[in-house]
C-alpha cells in the first residue's frame, strides 16, 4: 500500500466498534448494524480486512467464501480517503483470498447509483449480470456483477 504507514491486516472483534461507526458514516442509509459484523466475524466462511493508517481505521471489505462461489459482502473507504488506491487494494486481497478458498466466481451487488464504485468493479474485469429492483432502502436497484476466476488457463 503506497501511503505511507497504512497497512491491511484481518479483522477482530477489536475494529467492530470503528468499522461499524464507519459503516454508519458511508452508508447511512443501508448501513449494516454493528451486531452484522460480530456475526459476520463468527463465521468460518467469512474473510474480512481493515486498513488502518496512523493507528486510525480508514476502510474495511469482507468476503463471503462458499466454493465453487464467493461474494463480496462490502467495501469502505472513508470518504477523505478515496481515489487514493485503497479499494482497489481491498478488492485484490478479497479476490486472492477467493482464489485460496477455492471459488472459481466471484459476486456482489453494488447500488445502481454509485457510479464509482462500479467502475472499480469494471476495472477489475466484473460484468453485469443481473439487476435486483429497489433492493436497498429508498428503492434503488442493485446490480449483480460477476468476476470468472478461472484463468485462460484453468479454463482449458
Amino acid at each position: 500500500m503506497n501511503q505511507l504507514s497504512a497497512t491491511i491486516r484481518r479483522m477482530t472483534a477489536e475494529d467492530i466498534d470503528a468499522v461499524s461507526a464507519l459503516e454508519d458514516e458511508l452508508f447511512p442509509e443501508d448501513a449494516w448494524p454493528r451486531q452484522a459484523f460480530v456475526d459476520e466475524l463468527a463465521q468460518p466462511s467469512r474473510y474480512y480486512l481493515v486498513v488502518e493508517l496512523d493507528e486510525e481505521l480508514i476502510g474495511y471489505a469482507g468476503l463471503m467464501c462458499v466454493p465453487p462461489t464467493a461474494d463480496v459482502q462490502t467495501i469502505g473507504v472513508r470518504s477523505d480517503r478515496e481515489g487514493q488506491g485503497i479499494g482497489s487494494e481491498l478488492l485484490t486481497a478479497l479476490i486472492d483470498e477467493a482464489k485460496r478458498g477455492g471459488a472459481i466466481d466471484l459476486l456482489l451487488e453494488v447500488r445502481q447509483d454509485n457510479p464509482r464504485a462500479q467502475q472499480l468493479y469494471r476495472r477489475f474485469g466484473f460484468q453485469h449480470i443481473h439487476t435486483r429492483p429497489r433492493y436497498y432502502r429508498g428503492g434503488v436497484d442493485a446490480l449483480v456483477m460477476q468476476l470468472s476466476l478461472l484463468s485462460q488457463e484453468d479454463a482449458q
